[in-house]
């Protein structure tokens, strides 16, 4: 009973953490998507920067200042974007795509085992209690051949008229 118990645990954990991961899977799309629109806007930011001309000499005079101090502000800009699709974005789409073939494909595997070990319970089960069935039938007919072996050919009421 107590194997029956732990089977019994161990199989709704399993439906938990499985459970966990197929609900995770939006927020994961989710953060995949809003980083990749991140890096598409932080590179079309760099690129309005750059290309932004001015009309007259003070302004074009300002802007090539703010263009300076800005270029180490966009050499950074552009190393995070890259980063971020490269090291995370990217990745993360890959991995998703393994993590939900994987979940899946353990899940299957785990119904199917769970069947076959709950099919094996249930036939032990039925075999142990067909077995003490015919324990009990034994022991039956132990006792009858036990009196057929003990049984005397008169009785005591016999014995004592004699």
């Amino acid at each position: 009973m107590e194997v029956k118990k732990e089977c019994s645990a161990l199989g709704g954990l399993f439906q938990l953490i499985m459970n966990d991961m197929k609900a995770s899977y939006p927020t994961w799309e989710d953060f995949v998507t809003k980083g990749a629109k991140l890096q598409s806007q932080l590179s079309d930011g760099t690129v309005v920067v750059v290309l932004s001309p001015g009309a007259t000499k003070e302004i074009g005079s300002a802007l090539t200042r703010m263009c300076m101090r800005h270029r180490s502000i966009e050499s950074k800009l552009k190393l995070f974007t890259t980063a971020l699709s490269e090291g995370l974005v990217t990745p993360l789409e890959l991995k998703m795509e393994e993590w939900k073939k994987v979940a899946s494909q353990l899940d299957k595997d785990h119904a199917k085992e769970y069947k076959k070990a709950r099919a094996d319970i249930k036939k032990k089960s039925s075999d142990t209690i067909k077995l003490q069935k015919k324990m009990k039938k034994g022991e039956k007919i132990k006792l009858k051949k036990a009196d057929e072996v003990f049984s005397f050919p008169f009785t005591l009421e016999e014995e004592v008229t004699r």
